[in-house]
């Protein structure tokens, strides 16, 4: 990875969205989030790879590298792969470094012109603004979300703040083609768990790069219960259910690490 001094030390962090969209986590899950934010910052935004992720995130086992890429499946977007290396980025941060690197550098070109001004006692000229476009009015917008969401196979986080994201990236856009995007995008994920919220995949513009934004499938081990072999059922809130041929049913809890307990 190309080493560059970090222009910007301090991260905004949106404390609405992050909250919103990490409401599901554990806070062990938040954690390695927040560091592998932090992580990407200092990097300028750019690619890592998963192994720079489990060495950041002081992983000596497996069943922390699952979690982490638990957290780079929903949160980052894959950017390539070579052999056993997955290269990912983070939309967002890459969006926010461009933004502040345009924007000090727009600062200090119009500081070099006015010190040039000065100078030859040039007096300023004053640009008039450029025409503002009319606002697509709010009911057209809301009306194109609800045909949008209504298209949706999988419906996954809030509604609302999907609304609000639908609005900033996607006043523009056919709802239902973009709906169809989101359901190629669900349908290509095994496990629903690291399926991205709608509003996540919205912010991070996953709309445009479809074709480079196909998730990591991970293949999972077959499960045994005193030799039974047992047919996954889902997962319910903190655990993961299963049943055999006689229908009994068993549990497994996703992060305490105890075995699986038999429930009926």
């Amino acid at each position: 990875m190309e080493k560059q001094p970090n222009k910007f030390h301090a991260l905004q962090l949106f404390t609405d969205t992050f909250s919103a969209e990490t409401v599901h986590l554990t806070n062990e899950a938040v954690g390695i989030y927040i560091r592998l934010l932090s992580f990407a910052w200092t990097k300028n935004a750019k690619m890592f790879t998963n192994h720079h992720a489990y060495r950041i995130c002081q992983c000596i086992d497996n069943k922390c590298k699952k979690k982490v890429d638990q957290i780079l499946v929903e949160f980052f977007i894959r950017n390539g792969e070579s052999e056993n290396t997955t290269y990912w980025l983070h939309k967002r941060l890459v969006q926010e470094h461009q933004y502040l690197s345009d924007k000090y550098k727009s600062r200090s070109e119009a500081g070099r012109k006015g010190g040039l001004a000065k100078s030859d006692n040039a007096s300023s000229k004053i640009v008039p603004p450029s025409p503002t476009p009319i606002p697509i009015p709010n009911k057209n917008i809301q009306s194109s979300f609800e045909q949008f969401w209504d298209t949706l196979k999988i419906k996954k986080g809030s509604k609302h703040l999907a609304s609000k994201r639908f609005k900033v990236h996607c006043p523009n856009l056919d709802p239902v083609e973009l709906a169809e995007k989101f359901n190629r995008y669900a349908s290509s994920v095994k496990d629903i768990e690291f399926l991205a919220h709608v509003s996540t995949w919205i912010n991070q513009r996953r709309f445009e790069d479809e074709e480079n934004n196909k998730t990591i499938e991970i293949k999972q081990p077959d499960v045994f219960y005193n030799g039974i072999k047992l047919k996954l059922l889902g997962h319910y809130g903190d655990q993961i259910e299963y049943t055999d041929n006689n229908g009994n049913k068993y549990q497994k809890h996703k992060w305490n690490g105890k075995p699986i307990e038999k429930v009926t």
